[in-house]
């Protein structure tokens, strides 16, 4: 079967979170791991956030982004590794189309800007050379 790109955002127990940060990523890359797939980038999207509405009781929740490639035939083994892990709130698996995939990975990697942010930069910019 064909190996796929997804993003994946995952909600954590903030409190769970912040008693160890290390583990929530060696936990996200172990289940893709287990089910034969390879972690592209893994971070932190946002911690303590505010829930739109509680959650098990949660009034805030840790987001935590991932890109991996997986066989799509695979997918449910990450799922359900989600639904066991008492950590994880809510998660979220999206499959990426290819043309865009390489972007959003390097993006989470932290090594290019995204679009809109060198638009911005740019446009901040050409002022400042105008009155030069």
């Amino acid at each position: 079967m064909a190996v796929q790109t997804y993003e994946a955002m995952f909600i954590w127990d903030s409190n769970r979170y912040s008693r160890d940060p290390s583990a929530t990523a060696n936990q996200v890359q172990s289940m893709v791991e287990k089910a034969g797939g390879e972690v592209l980038a893994s971070r932190l999207w946002d911690d303590g956030r505010k829930l739109a509405y509680p959650i098990d009781g949660h009034k805030k929740g840790t987001y935590w982004l991932t890109y991996f490639n997986l066989e799509s035939t695979r997918l449910h083994e990450v799922q359900r590794a989600c639904q066991l892990n008492e950590g994880i709130l809510r998660h979220l698996f999206v499959k990426l189309d290819p043309r865009v995939a390489g972007a959003l990975v390097s993006v989470a990697r932290g090594e290019a800007k995204p679009k809109a942010e060198e638009a911005e930069a740019a446009q901040t910019a050409e002022p400042a050379a105008a009155s030069a």
